[in-house]
Protein backbone atom coordinates (compact mmCIF):
# COMPACT_ATOMS: atom_id res chain seq x y z
CA UNK A 1 0.00 0.00 0.00
CA UNK A 2 3.01 2.40 0.68
CA UNK A 3 4.49 1.85 -2.96
CA UNK A 4 0.86 2.84 -4.35
CA UNK A 5 1.07 6.12 -1.72
CA UNK A 6 4.15 6.83 -3.04
CA UNK A 7 3.21 6.59 -6.91
CA UNK A 8 0.95 8.66 -6.63
CA UNK A 9 2.91 11.30 -5.15
CA UNK A 10 5.38 11.13 -8.11
CA UNK A 11 2.68 11.33 -10.27
CA UNK A 12 1.74 14.69 -8.28
CA UNK A 13 5.21 15.99 -8.54
CA UNK A 14 5.60 15.03 -11.47
CA UNK A 15 2.24 16.86 -12.68
CA UNK A 16 3.45 19.73 -10.85
CA UNK A 17 7.22 19.81 -12.32
CA UNK A 18 5.35 20.10 -15.77
CA UNK A 19 3.01 22.78 -14.64
CA UNK A 20 4.09 24.96 -11.88
CA UNK A 21 4.69 28.66 -12.15
CA UNK A 22 6.92 28.11 -9.16
CA UNK A 23 10.13 26.63 -10.84
CA UNK A 24 12.18 29.76 -10.75
CA UNK A 25 12.32 29.59 -7.03
CA UNK A 26 15.97 30.37 -6.36
CA UNK A 27 15.99 27.81 -3.39
CA UNK A 28 16.81 27.44 0.28
CA UNK A 29 19.33 29.81 0.85
CA UNK A 30 22.39 29.07 3.90
CA UNK A 31 20.31 29.35 7.02
CA UNK A 32 17.69 29.84 6.35
CA UNK A 33 16.05 30.85 2.90
CA UNK A 34 18.18 33.65 2.06
CA UNK A 35 16.27 35.64 -0.44
CA UNK A 36 14.73 37.93 2.05
CA UNK A 37 10.56 36.98 0.82
CA UNK A 38 10.53 35.43 4.34
CA UNK A 39 11.47 38.64 6.09
CA UNK A 40 8.44 38.94 8.50
CA UNK A 41 6.36 41.81 7.83
CA UNK A 42 4.09 43.36 10.64
CA UNK A 43 0.93 41.49 10.15
CA UNK A 44 2.66 37.75 10.22
CA UNK A 45 4.60 38.46 13.27
CA UNK A 46 7.91 36.51 14.21
CA UNK A 47 10.17 34.26 16.66
CA UNK A 48 8.22 33.96 19.99
CA UNK A 49 9.65 32.94 23.23
CA UNK A 50 8.65 29.73 24.97
CA UNK A 51 8.31 31.39 28.28
CA UNK A 52 5.24 33.87 26.60
CA UNK A 53 3.37 31.28 24.74
CA UNK A 54 0.01 31.75 25.91
CA UNK A 55 -1.29 28.81 24.65
CA UNK A 56 -0.23 25.69 23.10
CA UNK A 57 -2.15 24.38 19.72
CA UNK A 58 -1.70 21.15 18.81
CA UNK A 59 -1.52 20.50 15.06
CA UNK A 60 -2.24 17.24 13.26
CA UNK A 61 -1.28 17.03 9.52
CA UNK A 62 -2.30 13.94 7.59
CA UNK A 63 -1.99 13.54 3.80
CA UNK A 64 -2.92 16.48 2.43
CA UNK A 65 -5.27 18.07 5.25
CA UNK A 66 -4.74 19.96 8.79
CA UNK A 67 -7.02 19.29 11.55
CA UNK A 68 -7.41 21.89 12.94
CA UNK A 69 -7.96 23.96 9.29
CA UNK A 70 -8.78 27.24 11.03
CA UNK A 71 -6.85 28.75 13.67
CA UNK A 72 -7.59 32.49 15.93
CA UNK A 73 -5.50 33.73 17.31
CA UNK A 74 -4.88 37.79 19.14
CA UNK A 75 -2.91 40.38 17.77
CA UNK A 76 0.56 40.27 20.10
CA UNK A 77 0.13 36.79 21.33
CA UNK A 78 2.83 33.97 21.36
CA UNK A 79 1.40 30.68 21.05
CA UNK A 80 3.03 27.54 20.87
CA UNK A 81 2.27 25.19 18.00
CA UNK A 82 3.09 21.07 18.53
CA UNK A 83 3.37 19.86 15.03
CA UNK A 84 2.57 15.72 14.38
CA UNK A 85 2.52 14.06 11.17
CA UNK A 86 0.40 11.47 11.18
CA UNK A 87 0.76 10.89 7.27
CA UNK A 88 2.88 9.00 5.21
CA UNK A 89 4.41 11.84 3.16
CA UNK A 90 7.03 14.47 4.23
CA UNK A 91 4.63 17.58 5.36
CA UNK A 92 5.19 21.03 6.52
CA UNK A 93 3.22 23.29 8.68
CA UNK A 94 4.61 27.05 7.25
CA UNK A 95 2.85 30.50 8.83
CA UNK A 96 2.93 33.20 6.85
CA UNK A 97 1.02 34.85 3.77
CA UNK A 98 -0.12 34.21 0.51
CA UNK A 99 3.05 35.48 -0.92
CA UNK A 100 5.09 34.20 1.29
CA UNK A 101 4.13 30.56 0.42
CA UNK A 102 3.89 30.94 -2.84
CA UNK A 103 7.23 31.89 -3.07
CA UNK A 104 8.70 29.30 -0.85
CA UNK A 105 7.03 26.64 -2.91
CA UNK A 106 9.78 27.20 -5.64
CA UNK A 107 12.38 26.41 -2.97
CA UNK A 108 10.72 23.26 -2.03
CA UNK A 109 10.49 22.38 -5.35
CA UNK A 110 13.93 22.74 -5.86
CA UNK A 111 14.95 20.49 -2.79
CA UNK A 112 12.40 18.03 -4.39
CA UNK A 113 14.87 18.47 -7.93
CA UNK A 114 18.05 18.23 -5.47
CA UNK A 115 17.08 14.96 -4.22
CA UNK A 116 17.02 16.63 -0.70
CA UNK A 117 13.53 16.58 -0.33
CA UNK A 118 11.54 12.74 -0.68
CA UNK A 119 7.87 11.99 -0.79
CA UNK A 120 8.39 10.15 2.60
CA UNK A 121 11.90 12.09 4.23
CA UNK A 122 14.51 14.34 3.93
CA UNK A 123 17.56 13.59 2.78
CA UNK A 124 20.02 15.86 5.05
CA UNK A 125 23.12 14.59 3.40
CA UNK A 126 21.94 16.24 0.08
CA UNK A 127 20.94 19.28 1.11
CA UNK A 128 24.56 21.61 0.92
CA UNK A 129 23.48 24.90 1.43
CA UNK A 130 20.21 24.52 1.27
CA UNK A 131 18.36 24.47 5.06
CA UNK A 132 14.60 24.29 6.12
CA UNK A 133 15.44 26.41 9.44
CA UNK A 134 12.95 29.20 9.26
CA UNK A 135 11.77 30.05 12.80
CA UNK A 136 8.02 30.03 10.58
CA UNK A 137 8.11 26.61 9.43
CA UNK A 138 8.55 22.93 10.05
CA UNK A 139 9.12 20.17 7.93
CA UNK A 140 8.42 16.64 9.26
CA UNK A 141 8.61 13.25 7.81
CA UNK A 142 5.83 10.60 8.64
CA UNK A 143 5.74 9.53 12.56
CA UNK A 144 7.70 12.98 13.46
CA UNK A 145 6.66 16.07 16.03
CA UNK A 146 7.79 19.24 16.39
CA UNK A 147 7.05 22.55 17.49
CA UNK A 148 7.17 25.94 16.16
CA UNK A 149 6.61 29.06 18.69
CA UNK A 150 4.93 32.29 17.11
CA UNK A 151 4.43 35.86 17.87
CA UNK A 152 1.49 37.17 15.63
CA UNK A 153 1.29 40.79 14.29
CA UNK A 154 -1.26 42.73 13.74
CA UNK A 155 -5.06 41.60 12.84
CA UNK A 156 -5.93 40.11 9.66
CA UNK A 157 -5.99 37.05 7.69
CA UNK A 158 -2.90 34.81 6.51
CA UNK A 159 -2.29 31.14 6.05
CA UNK A 160 -0.30 28.21 7.29
CA UNK A 161 0.64 25.69 4.76
CA UNK A 162 2.31 22.92 3.64
CA UNK A 163 4.41 23.71 0.92
CA UNK A 164 5.98 20.53 -0.53
CA UNK A 165 5.55 20.32 -4.14
CA UNK A 166 1.54 19.26 -5.18
CA UNK A 167 0.78 19.67 -1.46
CA UNK A 168 -0.76 23.26 -1.20
CA UNK A 169 -2.10 23.02 -4.57
CA UNK A 170 -4.43 19.74 -3.50
CA UNK A 171 -5.70 21.82 -0.57
CA UNK A 172 -2.61 21.52 2.25
CA UNK A 173 -3.45 24.93 4.07
CA UNK A 174 -5.64 26.45 6.19
CA UNK A 175 -7.11 29.85 7.65
CA UNK A 176 -5.11 31.32 10.78
CA UNK A 177 -6.95 34.49 11.59
CA UNK A 178 -5.23 37.45 13.63
CA UNK A 179 -7.89 39.34 15.84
Amino acid sequence: MKTKFKMASVAILSACLLTSPALAGKGHGHGGHGDGHHAMNLQVGGVGAAKDAARTLRIVMKDNSYFPKFISVQAGETVRFTVINKGEFVHEFNIGTAEMHKAHQGEMMAMMESGALEADKVVHAKMGDMKHDDPNSILLEPGQSGEVIWKFGQSGKIQFACNVPGHYESGMHGRLVIQ
